[in-house]
């Protein structure tokens, strides 16, 4: 099992030696695991001129599955668009045909009290939300910024979605919640887009395949506020990339901290590229303070999804569980009465306590 380290900027090498320490203590039982380390990012930019450098697509493209950690920081914002850290992700979602971007939010019963909602709102809450991630918006042509008479400038974007786009991601939603409760909610905004009209038709007609799944139908505005009014209505949401950008956001939140979730972007067999969905945090970058549980759970979601391990990942989340109900915390998820430590120990703990 060959696995591609691309650690990338700011926090992301501190959170991914924390998952590889896992890894590296699974290797040891007997787990055959293959690592290889190539640079990503701003680093990669400072190191070759470009974010995604050709042997890092290469190592990329032949690897089983990729540990990713983050990319980016305030010193490559004035660099042009082409050159800038975050288009090593885009890339390597487009290039790999990454469609496919699972994003668990659950609660962990030691930090209900740590999101910003109730506890009695979130306690028990565990969504899925799966993400579009190489068409809509982000990707569609034509787009710039032109020109109009009289020198008034117009950016433009374009919605785009085909059928076939449409059909996989939503055969993708209905396969996991066949594996959940059985629940799928799709979101999109039909009443006002017609991409969203065609997107609404599409998974209505792969809904018939699945009679075992109940599908419901929710615009993008009210899913914003029913995450907020009432989480644990949902179990798995299927949307398209910028809904799935800005809904999953908000739904990390309700977990506490958003160094906690992992997420899983996939091809069509099972090929992904694992990453919590925290940023670099450049401004606690090298101070063993960020918390590197989503990597590790990152970690977890590639032992089940792309090397088929479910033992192995499952033993990978009951420690992180078992380090939490112990009582260790980073900062961002400290409370009164709990034992604060850095990065670095909390790898260790989640290490002793898969034992």
């Amino acid at each position: 099992m060959k696995v591609a380290v691309l650690a990338g900027d700011g926090v992301g090498p501190e959170v991914i030696a924390e998952a590889v320490k896992v890894l590296a203590a699974l290797r040891r039982e007997g787990s055959a695991f293959e690592m290889e380390q190539a640079s990503v990012g701003g680093a990669a930019y400072d190191a070759a001129g470009d974010p995604l450098p050709g042997p890092t697509l290469e190592l990329a493209r032949a690897a089983d599955a990729i540990l990713f950690g983050a990319v980016g920081g305030p010193r490559y914002d004035a660099l042009p668009r082409e050159k800038r850290p975050e288009r090593a992700i885009l890339r390597l979602r487009k290039e790999l045909n990454l469609f496919a971007n699972l994003r668990p939010a659950s609660v962990f019963p030691e930090l209900a009290g740590a999101s910003t909602l109730k506890a009695e709102v979130v306690a028990g809450l565990d969504i899925l939300i799966v993400r579009e991630l190489t068409g809509d918006i982000y990707f569609g042509q034509p787009r710039g910024i032109r020109e109009l008479n009289g020198g008034v400038r117009e950016g433009f974007d374009t919605m785009r979605y085909t059928d076939e786009e449409i059909r996989r991601i939503a055969h993708a939603g209905f396969r996991a919640a066949l594996k959940r409760n059985r629940k799928l909610c799709s979101v999109d905004k039909a009443n006002v887009l017609e991409t969203s009209q065609l997107w609404r038709e599409v998974v209505s007609a792969v809904g018939k395949e699945y009679a075992a799944v109940e599908l419901t139908h929710m615009y993008v505005d009210s899913a914003a506020m029913q995450l907020l009014k009432n989480p644990r209505q949902f179990d798995v949401i299927v949307t398209g990339n910028m809904f799935g950008d800005i809904l999953s956001d908000e739904a990390s939140m309700l977990t506490g901290s958003i160094g906690m979730l992992p997420s899983a972007s996939l091809d069509e067999k099972g090929k992904g590229l694992y990453e919590p969905i925290h940023g670099s945090a450049p401004d606690i970058a090298g101070k063993n303070l960020a918390n590197p549980l989503a990597a590790i759970l990152s970690a977890a979601m590639m032992l089940r999804y792309s090397f088929d391990q479910d033992r192995v990942a499952a033993r990978v989340e009951v420690a992180v569980k078992k380090a939490l109900a112990q009582g260790y915390r980073t900062a961002d998820i400290f409370q009164q009465g709990t034992r604060k430590v850095g990065t670095r120990e909390m790898g260790d703990a989640v290490v002793a306590a898969l034992s």
